[in-house]
């Protein structure tokens, strides 16, 4: 009998953590989805979360949408005109209580030049094909490119596109391209990610067959102050973690304390009291 209320523990347990993976952290969205703009375009900012958009620039760190720069609708931000001094990073942060979370940042640059590259502004996963493009602000058709990575040349886009295959590890870096008698875009950089593993619900089967079959987890962290306040850096900064992935943890607390209590209390009561559940 005590087997069985164990093997009921263990699967409450198991269930509790499952379900705190199951919470989608924060996250920023840009429209249109790319890390580079000409001076003059605009750009909208989303948080998944409904939290608020914040930034550090050259003209000030932490400074949040609707305070001195960009338009607020909701959890939306918008930016109407694009100029040079908007470069730098960008992020949601939400409140909880009295304590905040901050999503993972993202680097905007806004050139005042003829050219830029159009990567993507989110991490890529691993296995995927990234096409990278070059810009010309003037003319607009597609023109002749050369792309580089880390400063050294990887090869031509004859329709100004470039196509990397199956990207891995070895494929993280700054990337920039040129077009000949227009000039050379901004570097941006470009990052890979490994696919997440498939998180599946557990079974109360599964569970009791041994205790070291128990679910792999995967969490995020919270980050009280934001990324630094060097604009120019590009800080890989962790997922924040949600409220109620806080409440599911508080609640595997008790529900450990409150076994402990009984087991040193009334270890007489104990199968008793497993069996009710």
């Amino acid at each position: 009998m005590k087997e069985a209320a164990a093997q009921r523990l263990i699967f409450l347990i198991s269930l509790l953590l499952w379900m705190s993976d199951l919470v989608s952290p924060a996250a920023l969205t840009v429209s249109p989805s790319r890390s580079q703009f000409f001076e003059g375009e605009k750009v909208s900012l989303s948080c998944s979360d409904g939290g608020t958009v914040r930034r550090n620039t050259s003209r000030g760190t932490r400074k949040r949408c609707g305070d001195g720069w960009g338009e607020t609708d909701g959890s939306t931000c918008s930016i109407g005109f694009l100029y040079p001094h908007d470069s730098g990073l960008y992020w949601c942060e939400s409140m909880s209580g009295s304590s905040s979370s901050s999503s993972s940042s993202i680097q905007l640059s806004v050139s005042g030049g003829s050219v830029i590259l159009q990567s993507p502004v989110l991490p890529v996963m691993e296995g995927d094909d990234v096409t990278l493009s070059c810009r010309a602000k003037s003319p607009a058709h597609n023109l002749p490119a050369a792309f580089y990575k880390d400063g050294s040349f990887i090869g031509d886009g004859p329709s100004s596109n470039f196509t990397l295959k199956t990207v891995n590890r070895s494929d993280e870096g700054l990337y920039h391209c040129s077009i000949s008698g227009q000039g050379e875009s901004p570097s941006s950089r470009i990052s890979v990610e490994e696919k997440p593993p498939t998180t599946s619900p557990p079974s109360s089967s599964s569970s009791s067959s041994s205790s070291s079959e128990r679910p792999t987890i995967i969490s995020g962290s919270t980050n009280s102050s934001g990324p630094g306040s060097s604009p120019s850096s590009l800080p890989l900064l962790p997922l924040a973690a949600s409220g109620c992935g806080l409440v599911f943890l508080v609640l595997l607390v008790v529900l450990v304390l409150l076994v402990k209590r009984r087991v040193q209390n009334k270890p007489e009561g104990e199968t008793n009291f497993w069996l009710n559940l």
